[in-house]
């Protein structure tokens, strides 16, 4: 296969790319049995490492590794524990997921035949697992993370991302073995289960160009 530009301008003026890499930084969010209602209650630090592969203007498939601080202390809410007990805890969680993208608008630079657009709201869903550390004890579980953001192309290559993701652990471990079944409700994918969260600002930078015009040579 052989790559041609068109005779009407530069090959630079239509390429495009099918991977981008970059990180982020942002913060942290919990829910759980020591927090059941404010998602950044008490903020924690986040930052990630994000891959995708880019199908089109439309679509992309994200690989991301994401490390958290979490904490929360029941007794900053109403709730009333069996014994009245108070519990608190600090611990810190690495997430690996895969996601789907969409984007609401064609996203892109130059093409204008294609209408791209330098700006788009987007939605994410996945797959992922969370492994979280707390009191000397670790505890690994599936998660689908969920999210929503804008994207900005800075430059044909560099893009300035901020997205808000909420992550369903399907376990109940993430705040620690001590807040494991704290209500007796036996844990299930609806009930007594955790999340995580987190607001990030990313920048990502594009590599491997797409060949958009192609002729076969025999």
């Amino acid at each position: 296969m052989l790559c041609a530009s068109s005779a009407w301008g530069r090959i630079d003026d239509a390429e495009t790319y099918r991977f981008d890499i970059g990180a982020g930084l942002g913060m942290s969010g919990y829910l759980g049995d020591a927090n059941e209602s404010s998602i950044f209650h008490k903020p924690g630090f986040a930052a990630n490492l994000q891959m995708r592969y880019l199908f089109n203007e439309r679509t992309a498939i994200r690989a991301q590794l994401t490390g958290l601080s979490l904490s929360g202390n029941t007794a900053d809410f109403d709730n009333m524990l069996p014994g009245g007990e108070q519990y608190s805890f600090s611990a810190f969680a690495t997430d690996l997921s895969v996601r789907g993208e969409f984007n609401f608008l064609p996203y892109g630079m130059g093409e204008t035949y294609r209408r791209l657009r330098r700006v788009t709201p987007f939605l994410a869903l996945g797959l992922g697992a969370t492994l979280s550390s707390c009191d000397g004890s670790s505890a690994l579980a599936l998660s689908i993370p969920m999210g929503v953001g804008v994207k900005y192309k800075v430059s044909r290559r560099v893009n300035l991302i901020a997205d808000f993701t909420m992550t369903k652990v399907l376990g109940d471990k993430l705040d620690g073995d001590r807040l494991a079944d704290l209500t007796t409700i036996k844990s299930s994918f609806l009930k007594n289960t955790d999340w995580h969260s987190a607001l990030m600002v990313s920048f990502t930078y594009e590599f491997g160009p797409r060949c958009t015009v192609c002729n076969r040579i025999d």
